[in-house]
């Protein structure tokens, strides 16, 4: 890893995801942007300790680096960056059918990145590396028609780029959870024709660079990795009578009509759940855990165990089983994450956000390849 201190800027920064990845590897942050209030709260609790200057005020105060509003972004104001991060919101864009690059991404939140991008090259400090986050289904949205725009635009700035999905379930997190990311360099920085993506972590904690070097193994999970004591969850938790039988009904009502849609159903012993979403918190259809032996309901994840589903260190009220506290997620080389929102405000900006031992191996990667 190279020794110089690198500066990264965290765009749609959600609770700060990418500040823990790039913090593991020494990179400091200069600017963040968040518009959603309870986000802004759980990311400044957790990372003023960190990173005081990026909270600090003005006589007016108003932040100075702790942006809210991305469409307010004044390219000057920012400081000069590294490592620009973003896990930006997919819209389709307005193709004009002429360029398809930095024209069409014009009145998307794409375009705000790639304009602050475009300003800092002008103005003679162009970032090395992008670090860019989406959903699986960037791939093929609106025909395929959102990322070929995207990449036309980073190849239009002077960036190669690489992308790849990536699964967090090979990673060390028992979450079948795929993200396509895409990782960018600026060619007059950095020569090299291809970023090679991680694709999990092996057992013994090495980087497995082959897609089918993962069927030798990775790291392995059990979802009780992440339960708090049951003595706090079952009581708590469980879902009632009523929510049960709805969920069942409605799964079989599916079933009959060829969806296959439902509630899905999982125990300590399962490899990994199913995705986490951000509507988690409106009934945990998509990750019950099965309390059968218990002889009651089932119940859904608390907080404490969604943050942690996601790879944050969240003491809460200590773990089922005391080993797991000590795996690569949750020992104390990792910093605690303390969750300071509401029930559901905590399964919403989990259920949104990155998955931390995926992007943490990514910026390792980015460190060793690109700076």
């Amino acid at each position: 890893m190279s020794k110089k201190k690198y500066t990264f800027i965290d765009l749609f920064a959600g609770i700060g995801g990418f500040h823990t990845a790039m913090h593991s590897v020494g990179a400091k942050c200069v600017f963040a942007s968040e518009w959603d209030k309870n986000a802004r709260l759980s990311y400044e609790a957790n990372y003023i300790g960190i990173e005081p200057k990026l909270f600090k005020k003005n006589k007016k105060g108003e932040y100075l680096y702790f942006n809210e509003d991305i469409n307010d972004v004044v390219p000057s104001k920012v400081p000069n960056f590294d490592i620009c991060c973003g896990g930006f919101p997919c819209q389709p864009f307005s193709v004009a059918g002429l360029k398809k690059g930095f024209e069409d991404t014009r009145g998307t939140l794409f375009f705000n990145i790639a304009n602050l991008v475009k300003e800092k090259i002008e103005t003679g400090h162009p970032p090395r590396v992008l670090f860019l986050e989406n959903v699986r289904g960037l791939k093929n949205h609106d025909k395929g028609k959102t990322l070929k725009v995207i990449l036309a635009t980073l190849d239009e700035l002077g960036y190669g780029y690489s992308y790849e999905v990536l699964n967090a379930k090979y990673f060390g997190v028992p979450q079948n959870r795929e993200r396509l990311f895409i990782i960018a360099w600026y060619k007059e920085l950095v020569n090299i024709d291809s970023f090679k993506f991680p694709y999990g972590i092996a057992e013994d904690g090495s980087t497995i660079y082959e897609k089918e070097k993962l069927k030798e193994g990775t790291i392995p999970t059990k979802v009780s990795d992440i339960f708090e004591p049951s003595i706090i969850t079952a009581p708590n938790y469980t879902i009632s009578d009523r929510l049960w039988e709805g969920h069942r009904n409605r799964k079989e009502r599916n079933r009959l009509n060829g969806k296959g849609f439902g509630f899905s159903l999982f125990n300590g012993n399962s490899t990994y759940t199913s995705t986490i979403s951000a509507r988690y918190w409106k009934d945990g259809s998509e990750i019950l855990i099965d309390q059968s032996e218990l002889g009651i309901n089932p119940r859904t994840l608390s907080p404490v165990e969604a943050g942690r589903l996601q790879g944050y260190r969240i003491i809460g009220s200590g773990w089922e089983f005391p080993e797991a506290a000590n795996n690569q997620n949750y020992n104390n080389s990792n910093p605690e994450f303390r969750i300071v929102v509401s029930k559901k405000e905590a399964y919403r900006q989990f259920g949104n956000s990155v998955a931390i031992p995926v992007i943490k191996r990514l910026a390792q990667e980015i460190v060793k390849q690109l700076l």
